[in-house]
């Protein structure tokens, strides 16, 4: 199951160095507005302490990772969706992704222009919000003309969809982000297919300065007091980079105590992003291969087999299910097995997160 995120910001926030400490692949980084003419696309593995732990119980020759895909596209502006500047080109970029960063700029640099002339996330998130608003709009008001033509000719699925296309028609001109709303599920269903990006959940991160890494500052408490209850993460972007350019694990230890940072903050944000979208893990181990597989919270036990191969979903018999705190404390499946601690599970089992399985399926 392949998880995306699109990061957007205005121009000069520092998403781009952000996306850089997180990914593997390295976007184009420029002080000057407009002047990036491409999205950057790369691969981020989700830190997950519990498979290195597993990994040493169970030596494998291959380690894999859960990851996410990554997004960046170039910076937007007030106006983009209209064509000013260039971000606006780029927008169809992340309409596939299933969750949208926003970074908004929480630090000041006399070197570094804000677009707007002046360090304000609070307003920089109206922008944003705005921006894709107006995009929504547009796919909205294209999808109600066709079902109008529908309803004129006796379509019977017509009359709600177009009811429901004025609804949201209406909630957008408001400057209403469509997640914000309240609708039922066949109403959702009614713009599925649009993929709107004010339907999409967003994580907030704050870009501050190197001293306020730790707490934030003034201008990333305004934005945890303006979003509520919607998760903000503090990263300190600039420093973030340091760190990913060092090469030896040691240095980056040394350099995140003399920071007073547990860990990465980029870290947090990857695993935010995992779980916004209510995704859970589970693990299979071997000789060969020790690999996290990413699930829907909620998933059957032949849901999760699916998502290893179509195949033991369709010949499902059962599931071996071992707790990953079980297998921690005693050590090894034949451990487990002595300690009554082995689960043999069917159909109608929910996959809790962490847990090992061992698919049983024949085709």
């Amino acid at each position: 199951m392949a998880l995306n995120c699109g990061i957007i910001g205005l121009t000069n926030s520092g998403k781009t160095t952000i996306f850089n400490c997180m990914s593997k692949s390295k976007g184009e980084i420029t002080s000057y507005a407009f002047s990036t003419n491409k999205s950057n696309i790369g691969i981020v593995d989700v830190p997950d302490p519990r498979l290195d732990l597993l990994t040493k119980l169970v030596p494998a020759k291959r380690v894999i990772h859960a990851t996410v895909e990554l997004v960046d596209i170039p910076g937007l502006t007030k106006g983009s969706s209209q064509g000013e500047g260039i971000g606006n080109q780029f927008l169809g970029d992340i309409r596939n992704s299933n969750a949208l960063i926003y970074v908004l700029r929480c630090f000041e640099d006399e070197l570094l222009p804000h677009v707007e002339g002046s360090i304000d996330p609070v307003r920089d998130i109206e922008l944003l919000e705005f921006e894709l608003q107006v995009k929504d709009l547009e796919l909205v008001e294209r999808k109600l003309e066709r079902q109008k033509k529908l309803l004129k000719v006796g379509d019977k699925s017509a009359k709600f969809n177009v009811d429901t296309l004025l609804r949201f028609k209406e909630n957008l001109e408001n400057f209403e982000s469509l997640r914000n709303v309240e609708a039922t599920e066949d109403e959702r269903l009614v713009v599925r297919d649009l993929q709107l990006l004010t339907e999409k959940p967003v994580l907030y991160v704050c870009n501050v300065d190197e001293k306020s890494a730790i707490n934030g500052n003034l201008f990333s408490a305004e934005v945890k007091k303006s979003v509520g209850d919607a998760e903000v993460i503090i990263i300190a972007g600039a420093l973030e980079a340091d760190i990913a350019g060092l090469d030896d694990e040691e240095d980056r230890k040394a350099f995140l105590e003399d920071s007073g940072l547990a860990e990465p903050g980029v870290d947090k944000l990857i695993r935010a992003a995992y779980h916004i979208l209510n995704l859970r893990t589970f693990f299979t181990v071997g000789d060969k291969e020790n690999k996290a597989w990413t699930i829907i919270d909620g998933y059957s036990a032949p849901q999760a087999a699916g998502v290893i191969h179509s195949d033991l979903e369709r010949g499902f018999i059962r599931a071996e299910v071992i707790k990953y705190q079980d297998f921690i404390k005693l050590g090894s499946e034949n451990a487990v097995k002595e300690a009554g601690k082995f689960h043999v599970e069917g159909k109608t089992y929910i996959v809790e997160d962490g847990d090992l399985l061992n698919i049983r399926f024949n085709v």
